[in-house]
C-alpha cells in the first residue's frame, strides 16, 4: 500500500542528491501554461462573461452574475449548523490571537545626527483571495486567507470560489457562510484560471486587486504563475504534504492516522513517514489497512495517494539522519513523533509548520490551533513561509537628512557613483553644493 526507501547503511548524499532519493509528487506546472493561458486572455478581453463560459464549461453551470448576492451570504449563515458556526467562530478567535500578535510596528533608525531611515509597513490596497471547491469544502481556508489580511488592515477583500450546480450556481454555503462570519461581503462565484485572470485583469463586477493568495489546483497555481508580476502571488501552491519524524517512542496508531488524514485530501497527497525505527515502520503498516478500511474516500484518494511515488516510509539510520533527510524533503506541514519532541523540533530548519509531540497533529492546524494552514509545498519551505500578516504588508524606507547630514557623506556617494561610472548620480550631490564636494 504504501512503499519503503531504506537510506540505512551508507552516509546520506547533500543537497539535491538528498532531494533526488525523496518521494514527491509530478507537479507541471510549466505544462499547465498553454492550457491557462488561452483562458487568461479570454477573461482580459471579454471580462465577466468569459468567466462565465469558462464557468459553464468546467463546472457545469451557467450563471447571469459571477457576483454573489449579498442576500444569498446572509441566508447561509443564518441556515449554518449551529455546531458548525461554532466550530468556524473559534477557529476565527484563535487565528486573530495569533495573527494579531504579527503586525508590525513603524522603526526609524538613527543612522547620523540629521540622517535617518524610518521602515513603516503599509497594507496593500486589495487582495483576492481564493478558495478551493474541487474534491471537498474548505470554509477552513477562508479563515485562513481573511484573517491575516483584516488584520495587515487591508481595505478591499474579495473572496473567489468556484460555483457549485448543487448550489444553483453559488459556492458551497458553508463558504458563503464563513464569508459572512468574518464580514466579508465581496464574493464571486468564479473558479479556475478564470477566476485568477478576473483578480489581476478586473471586470465590470470585480475590481482588479493587487495580490492574490490562497490555494488552488494545478490550473490555478500556472494561472498564478503566469499572471505574477500584474499581480502579486503568496506561492504555486502544489499537493498537500505531510512528513513524520519519528522514533520508537511514537505511536503507530497516531502515525497511521496521521498519514490517512493527509491522503484523503486528494489521489496526489504526499504522506512521507520519516524514522529510525524498523519495528514502528512495520507497525504503522499494519494500522495503515484497518484505519483505512474504517474510513471515506478511500479508492478515489486515500489509497492512490498512499501507493503513489509522492508517499513512502523512509527508513534512516539516526535521528540525526533523519533531521537530515526531513530538511532536504522541506515538507508543508511537519510533525514530530520523538522522544524530546521539542528539542527536536529546535534543530528543523526546513518545514512550513512543525507540530510538535502526539498533541499536536496536522488536523489540529488545519483548523484550530491558530497557525494559518496556507503552507509552502514542493519543497519550497527551504526559502518561503506560509501565509501571515506579513504576506498582506509592504515596507517602504522614508529617507530624511539634513544639509549638514547629506554633506558628511557626499564625497562617499560621489566616489561610489564615480566607480560605477554613473557620474550624474555623484552631480545630483554636487549640485546642491555649488558643484563642490563638501570638505570632510
Amino acid at each position: 500500500m504504501i512503499s519503503r526507501i531504506d537510506l540505512r547503511g551508507n552516509a546520506l548524499p547533500e543537497g539535491g542528491a538528498l532531494r533526488d532519493l525523496l518521494p514527491r509528487a509530478e507537479f507541471d506546472v510549466e505544462a499547465a501554461l498553454e492550457t491557462v493561458r488561452p483562458i487568461c486572455e479570454d477573461v482580459r478581453h471579454r471580462g465577466s462573461a468569459a468567466v462565465i463560459e469558462w464557468g459553464e464549461k468546467f463546472d457545469g453551470v451557467r450563471l447571469d452574475s459571477i457576483r454573489v448576492p449579498a442576500a444569498a451570504i446572509a441566508a447561509a449563515v443564518e441556515q449554518l449548523d449551529p455546531a458548525v458556526r461554532a466550530a468556524l467562530e473559534e477557529s476565527i478567535r484563535r487565528a486573530r490571537l495569533v495573527h494579531r500578535e504579527q503586525r508590525r510596528t513603524t522603526h526609524t533608525t538613527q543612522v547620523v545626527p540629521g540622517g535617518t531611515v524610518t521602515e513603516k509597513w503599509v497594507p496593500v490596497e486589495r487582495v483576492g483571495l481564493y478558495v478551493p471547491g474541487g474534491r471537498s469544502v474548505y470554509p477552513s481556508s477562508v479563515v485562513m486567507n481573511v484573517v491575516p489580511a483584516q488584520e495587515a488592515g487591508v481595505e478591499g477583500i474579495a473572496v473567489a470560489s468556484p460555483p457549485q450546480k448543487d448550489f444553483g450556481g453559488l459556492p458551497h454555503p458553508t463558504i458563503l457562510a464563513a464569508c459572512a462570519l468574518l464580514g466579508v461581503d465581496e464574493v464571486y462565484a468564479a473558479g479556475g484560471a478564470q477566476a485568477i485572470a478576473m483578480f489581476a485583469y478586473g471586470t465590470a463586477e470585480c475590481l482588479p486587486v493587487d495580490l492574490v493568495t490562497g490555494p488552488g489546483n494545478i490550473y490555478v497555481a500556472a494561472a498564478k504563475r503566469l499572471l505574477k508580476g500584474r499581480i502579486g502571488i503568496d506561492a504555486e501552491a502544489g499537493p498537500t504534504e505531510i512528513a513524520i519524524l519519528a522514533d520508537s517512542t511514537a505511536d503507530p496508531v497516531h502515525v497511521a492516522a496521521d498519514l490517512i488524514s493527509q491522503a484523503e485530501h486528494d489521489p496526489m497527497a504526499a504522506a512521507v513517514l520519516v524514522t529510525d525505527s524498523e519495528e514502528l515502520a512495520a507497525a504503522t503498516e499494519a494500522e495503515l489497512k484497518p484505519q483505512i478500511a474504517a474510513t471515506k474516500h478511500v479508492t478515489d484518494r486515500i489509497e492512490p495517494a498512499l501507493a503513489g511515488r509522492q508517499s513512502a516510509i523512509v527508513l534512516v539510520n539516526d535521528l540525526a539522519d533523519g533531521l537530515k533527510v526531513v530538511d532536504a524533503y522541506a515538507a508543508e506541514h511537519l510533525e514530530i513523533q520523538t522522544a524530546d519532541a521539542a528539542a527536536v523540533a529546535d534543530r528543523v530548519r526546513n518545514a512550513g509548520a512543525i507540530f510538535v509531540g502526539p498533541w499536536a497533529p496536522v488536523s489540529l492546524g488545519d483548523y484550530c490551533a491558530g497557525s494559518n494552514h496556507v503552507l509552502p509545498t514542493g519543497g519550497c519551505a527551504c526559502h518561503s513561509s506560509g501565509l501571515s500578516v506579513q504576506s498582506f504588508l509592504r515596507g517602504i524606507h522614508i529617507v530624511d537628512y539634513t544639509r549638514d547630514a547629506l554633506a558628511e557623506v557626499t564625497h562617499h556617494v560621489v566616489t561610489l557613483a564615480e566607480a560605477e561610472d554613473l557620474p550624474a548620480h555623484g552631480a545630483a550631490l554636487k549640485a546642491r553644493f555649488g558643484w563642490k564636494v563638501p570638505q570632510q
